[in-house]
């Protein structure tokens, strides 16, 4: 019987694992199961994505399944290293995690990007950092192709191989690739590494155990994948199917909305083209006549980060009244 990174059995025949936290039932019929992050770096931040996105489940102490209140969906607390595995193996229908574990998993299992049984809805955008090469600072200078042969503690194993097999190209390489779940960028203070392969987000943790970046391994972001579908798995049609796209427009139309806000202004039909000019809109914006003759009313989505530099711009081209409206989610 096989393993998950964190010590827990795989079944060979496919049948969904629980831990002794979980229901003895968890597969139900037409109910998808959406495996989250129970706890690490990315947590917090897809929680609060599933809140915004209305997915409205409380999670029972001690346990690691939870139903969602007017949904036909299952939230599924697991390790986020152990979700793409869940996904592949079919014993979850869709799941959340980094780019980086996806990309593990799928090297260690053997599969090429275009092979895996999976398939990927939206790139989220939260969690973005890399995957690393890292040394003593004294040695960071160096190409990474001199490091083939070294130690390398890492948390990546696959990715750490596969990086170093490209370096060394048609030749052999002894690169002694040695796992750890964590604490990695100890490794080269307590002498366990030459260099280490970790994750890098603002260089706090690297800088602070002497270390410095020799060359990017993988960009990462935190993904939305579902296991491929096919008439098998029954995420090709019928209602799972449409859970499913359900899921999608949920999390897509919150992710707009923490993108954008609504800019609404007052402005005279003279002014009127100028002002459309300086907030198109996503189509186009949205033009009402007001009470008073030859006054209009104009709303338009507009960036975020470009907000405030185009309400001044809207005051400057003659517009009144001028309000900045957050969103709290969006159907695009």
């Amino acid at each position: 019987m096989a393993g998950y990174k964190d010590g827990s059995p795989k079944f060979e025949d496919g049948a969904p694992w629980s831990k002794s936290s979980m229901p003895e039932k968890v597969i139900e019929k037409n109910i998808v199961l959406f495996a989250v992050p129970k706890k690490g770096r990315i947590h917090d931040g897809v929680m609060k994505m599933l809140k915004g996105a209305g997915f409205d489940a409380k999670r029972p102490d001690r346990l690691d399944v939870a139903m969602c209140k007017e949904l036909p969906i299952k939230l599924v607390y697991l390790p986020a290293a152990d979700i793409p595995s869940y996904v592949m193996e079919g014993n979850v229908d869709v799941g959340i995690c980094g780019s980086d574990m996806l990309e593990e998993a799928m090297t260690e299992s053997g599969y090429a990007n275009d092979e895996a049984p999976i398939e990927v809805m939206l790139k989220l955008g939260i969690g973005k950092c890399k995957l690393c090469l890292q040394a003593p600072a004294q040695f960071c200078d160096r190409p990474a192709k001199d490091f083939v042969g070294k130690r390398i503690v890492t948390s990546f194993p696959a990715l750490t191989k596969r990086f170093f097999d490209e370096l060394a190209g048609q030749d052999s390489h002894d690169t002694h690739i040695k796992e750890v779940s964590g604490s990695v960028e100890a490794a080269c203070g307590l002498g366990l590494a030459d260099a280490v392969v970790d994750l890098v987000e603002t260089g706090t943790t690297m800088k602070a155990a002497g270390l410095d970046i020799v060359a990017d391994v993988l960009e990462t972001e935190v993904l939305l994948f579902q296991q491929r579908p096919s008439e098998a798995n029954g995420l090709e049609s019928g209602s799972k199917a449409e859970t499913l796209k359900l899921i999608e427009r949920r999390i897509a139309g919150y992710l707009t909305a923490t993108k954008y806000v609504m800019i609404i202004c007052n402005c005279h039909h003279d002014d009127l083209a100028a002002v459309c000019a300086l907030m198109p809109g996503k189509r186009s914006p949205t033009v009402t006549e007001l009470k008073e003759e030859q006054w209009h009313s104009v709303s338009s989505l507009v960036r975020i980060d470009e907000s405030n530099r185009i309400m001044d711009e809207l005051a400057k081209a003659g517009a009144t009244d001028v309000l900045c409206l957050a969103l709290s989610n969006t159907r695009m």
